[in-house]
């Protein structure tokens, strides 16, 4: 029996390059990313495009014989989508979308649309807005190509402006109201912030579908939107955790993701004041990916961009490395002399060994889904927010005196 296909569902090309900065494996890793973002938005990946370049091409990104190609192909298979895997300037789009005479879109404009799928409250929609006017901006040239510029002639001269003119005046407009609206909600939320008075507060960051929402669930029994897609959820949620009669309040944040648009970093700025107070960070992990040290140094990179300028981020940190059931390595066989042993072939316990090393025993290696060493988990957390409670609550001895029974 055929499965019946979901004409909802979009056929869509990828494209990306090879060059000095960008490896090959690098490449098929990104072009992995970018098709799992595809089908995030709602879209089927039917052919990818790769071509090798000292740097991209200044007029249509990849090459002249690459794009004829691309073009071929997408008129042999009736294909009307393609995206490139770098954001592409106006010029390039413009470019592109004239000789392939298709829907043409970029990374950044492929997140933002799912940004815009995502957003469920009336904030993460204002500011999934925003970020949109701002890419959308300096590229309103490529929507008024059907208009030719204001022409001359007898009756014609004389003050006033062209469509697009227009327009870019309009996007301007609404660029300052939805500032100015996300300026009140962030008061608002500062007030929120304050009125939550003294209670430890902790912060689960992390790279997009690394588990964050699911862990959130397990340990404050609520239910947040999990699902394994990227950017399942875009909503700061907070709930009040107790654990060993320690109450603090756990949020869960928007994930991340390696080339985030510049306009997401800014628009998302103030939800992520969260991060910024956290009194607790909980960086969670997909060590089951196989580059998930990539991913750790995206997430500390975009860390680092929200903290204030003469500022330093040096919250206490956990690292939860989730997925553990998941994960898997190779195995080098015992009569094989020539291979030689790197990361892709360390267990489970040589990461511990290597991560406890390095966080000084401030991680953890977990299963969110499966519930595996939660207690060990709940333990760290336990012992990271008691040394906070004490400084800001040093006579509720009582506490902790259920944890030290316990022990």
């Amino acid at each position: 029996m055929i499965e019946k296909r979901d004409s909802k569902i979009e056929n869509v090309v990828l494209v990306g390059i090879i060059t000095k900065e960008q490896n090959e494996e690098k490449s098929e890793e990104y072009l992995d990313e970018l098709e799992f973002l595809t089908y995030t938005a709602g879209g089927e990946v039917v052919k990818r495009f790769v071509q090798r370049l000292e740097f991209p091409n200044p007029k249509t990104f990849i090459g002249s014989g690459k794009l004829d190609e691309v073009k071929s192909f997408i008129v042999d298979k009736s294909v009307k989508t393609v995206i490139f895997d770098d954001e592409l300037n106006p010029a390039q789009l413009r470019n592109i979308e004239k000789l392939l005479d298709c829907k043409v879109l970029d990374r950044t404009n492929l997140i933002l649309d799912i940004f815009a799928q995502r957003a469920q409250t009336s904030y993460a929609r204002t500011q999934v807005e925003l970020a949109q006017c701002q890419y959308l901006l300096p590229r309103l040239t490529r929507m008024w190509t059907h208009l030719e510029r204001q022409k001359g002639g007898i009756g014609l001269r004389g003050p006033g402006e062209t469509e697009i003119e227009t327009d870019r005046r309009i996007i301007r407009d609404k660029i300052s109201l939805l500032k100015k609206k996300l300026n009140k909600i962030d008061r608002q939320m500062a007030v929120q912030r304050k009125n939550r008075g003294k209670m430890v507060r902790v912060a689960l960051i992390g790279y997009t579908n690394v588990g964050k929402s699911t862990l959130m669930n397990v340990i404050s029994k609520s239910e947040v939107f999990a699902e394994n897609k990227l950017f399942a959820t875009l909503d700061t949620t907070v709930r009040k955790v107790v654990i060993r009669n320690i109450p603090f309040l756990l949020t869960d944040t928007v994930g991340f993701i390696r080339k985030l648009p510049t306009q997401l970093v800014e628009s998302f700025k103030s939800t992520l004041d969260e991060v910024r107070e956290a009194d607790l960070l909980l960086h969670v992990v997909d060590i089951s990916h196989s580059n998930f040290e990539d991913h750790i140094e995206s997430v500390n990179k975009i860390i680092s961009e929200i903290t204030p300028e003469g500022e330093s981020s040096n919250q206490p940190t956990i690292m939860i490395f989730n997925k553990i059931d998941a994960y898997k390595h190779k195995v080098i066989a015992e009569d094989d002399l020539i291979t030689e042993r790197s990361k892709d072939h360390y267990t489970l316990d040589d990461w511990k060994k290597s991560w406890y090393a390095k966080m000084e025993n401030q991680c953890v290696f977990i299963s969110a889904l499966n519930k595996v060493n939660l207690e060990e988990f709940k333990k760290k957390v336990f012992d990271e927010v008691k040394k906070i409670h004490i400084t800001r609550f040093p006579y509720n001895d009582f506490l902790y005196q259920e944890y030290e029974d316990y022990n």
